[in-house]
């Protein structure tokens, strides 16, 4: 039994289908199927039941699933130990925050980090997903959700005011409920967002005409015309064609925080970009 063909069992454990699971480790669909036979081969046991809707863990894969994820946890453990000792300011960052966050508030950082640090790589990854820090997806994160994980440091960053955009230069009165407006908003997945919750209880009867996730998207959409947008001050302030409206009160800002894993706080690349965004941005 190897190592390597228990990556491979965690991975089709978790998407439940071959091709998932070889996007997810960057391996070719045959090699995953040669790799899991050999390893049920090597344990005598056949770890999944084939179904049409997929790969189901029989009952000696649910004995096996639980000893797979302690030893990955020790194998990430030990990377991000040797990774934190690391002395040198070289090699690879993956920083996680969201879209508008990335371009508006950490690229000028970053630009000046790599003039600093030119031998430190930074891979940015702006989406929606929340990745994982115990796992290693991910090395510095940036949201605006607490952590809760035990395993992670973390610190609020800054408070982020919101506003109200239209198109510049068309904008006209809004009634005291919203009728006639049309809102720009999240997709529902966020609808929950206090933001969101906030325009649609202030302008109750507004026409909800477009959703996006993406908030860069709901910006070029207000700049269009197509309605208005609750955005976050630093993008609705800093993208050309937009204006504030004001509806008597502000819509509700949001905290933003940033994490990471407590066995890469010796790691000196991950503190010198850390310290130069607290530098820029912190409060």
């Amino acid at each position: 039994m190897e190592w390597s063909d228990l990556r491979i069992f965690l991975a089709v454990a978790r998407a439940g289908t071959l091709g998932g699971a070889a996007r997810a480790i960057g391996q070719t669909q045959p090699t995953m199927g040669r790799r899991l036979r050999a390893l049920e081969a090597a344990i005598g046991q056949m770890l999944f039941q084939r179904t049409s809707d997929g790969f189901v863990l029989t009952d000696e894969g649910q004995a096996v699933l639980a000893h797979a994820e302690r030893m990955e946890y020790e194998a990430i453990a030990l990377e991000r130990e040797l990774a934190g000792s690391q002395a040198g300011l070289s090699g690879l960052l993956r920083v996680s925050c969201s879209d508008w966050f990335g371009v508006f508030m950490l690229t000028p950082i970053l630009a000046d980090f790599a003039k600093l640090h030119p031998n430190v790589v930074v891979e940015l990854l702006t989406d929606p997903r929340l990745y994982s820090l115990p796992r290693r997806e991910a090395d510095l994160v940036f949201r605006i959700m607490p952590f809760n994980e035990a395993e992670v440091v973390s610190r609020r960053l800054l408070h982020i005011p919101y506003g109200v955009y239209c198109k510049a230069g068309t904008r006209h009165p809004v009634s005291s409920d919203g009728a006639g407006s049309r809102l720009v908003l999240m997709d529902t997945a966020f609808g929950g967002m206090p933001d969101v919750a906030w325009i649609e209880a202030r302008l109750p009867n507004a026409t909800v005409i477009n959703r996006s996730n993406n908030r860069e998207v709901q910006a070029r959409l207000c700049v269009a015309g197509v309605g208005i947008a609750v955005l976050p001050r630093p993008l609705g302030d800093n993208t050309e064609g937009l204006e504030l409206i004001d509806l008597g009160e502000p819509p509700p800002g949001r905290d933003t925080w940033v994490g990471y894993h407590r066995d890469m706080r010796r790691m000196p690349r991950l503190r010198a970009l850390l310290d130069l965004v607290v530098e820029r941005l912190g409060s």
